[in-house]
């Protein structure tokens, strides 16, 4: 491995730190801020090649937006032009064109990536954080006290090791870790108990996300490979998005709705 890739094999090795994406996604957001100051400071020729390469980048935008936006619409076809051959016996049949659509696929797949989705729960209880966590004592007079215990369900995946106690920082305990979940089709109205493969979104923040906490309007990706769900193009879906609509750590298991 070349040597100026040092930060890549320690991610590799230890991970990042729990806020990464948070922090991530505050600089993200820092940057239009920091453009915009910039964009009033440039004066004379830096000034004016700024301005032709963000009209550019706006141009692009707005053209993407466009092809995103093409709708599936029915329009008549013009009269004594059909585009296609047609059969005898639909002649008589008045012509129907559709307009040029994106797959269901690609449209999903762009509204899971933006993280938008129309919930069951749009809206939920804010959980306070010494509700969620407990905190534990440690070390030989009972001083150190930054360990945390969840008191809420969560989900860990296949082959999850503890930390040793000395570096465990989080203790998600054992009695509280569920694998699977009870979810409901909306359109089939029947229930299903479906392994969970990961927790995607948290509405508490990212941090409970990546620790694998369930708790109500949380977003989970369940298995649903034994329902037998297939895409346009003919391949079957193994991997879709729930919402728990329950309270888990009061009930004893996890109920969710399909988001289809």
């Amino acid at each position: 491995m070349p040597q100026n890739e040092h930060i890549e094999l320690h991610q590799k090795r230890y991970g990042k730190r729990l806020d990464y994406d948070e922090r991530k996604r505050k600089k993200q957001a820092r940057e239009v801020h920091k453009r915009s100051a910039y964009a009033q400071k440039a004066l004379g020729l830096k000034g004016k090649m700024f301005a032709k390469k963000r009209h550019q980048e706006k141009a692009t935008m707005k053209k993407t937006i466009a092809m995103h936006e093409e709708r599936d619409n029915k329009h008549k076809a013009q009269d004594g032009a059909p585009q296609n051959a047609v059969p005898a016996y639909l002649l008589e049949r008045e012509q129907v064109d559709r307009a040029k659509v994106l797959s269901n696929t690609i449209k999903q797949k762009r509204k899971e990536k933006a993280g938008k989705w129309e919930v069951p729960l749009p809206q939920v209880r804010p959980i306070a954080e010494d509700e969620m966590f407990k905190v534990m004592k440690s070390g030989k007079r009972m001083k150190k006290s930054w360990k945390r215990m969840i008191t809420k369900v969560t989900f860990v995946g296949q082959g999850f090791t503890r930390k040793p106690p000395k570096y465990e920082r989080f203790i998600r305990p054992t009695g509280l870790r569920m694998t699977k979940a009870h979810v409901t089709h909306p359109e089939l109205k029947a229930t299903f108990c479906l392994d969970i493969i990961g927790v995607k979104k948290n509405p508490n923040g990212q941090m409970y996300s990546q620790l694998g906490v369930v708790t109500k309007g949380t977003i989970l990706e369940v298995n649903v490979s034994e329902l037998g769900l297939v895409t346009p193009g003919g391949k079957v879906v193994w991997g879709k998005y729930a919402q728990v609509t329950n309270n888990p750590e009061n009930d004893g298991c996890i109920n969710a709705v399909l988001l289809v």
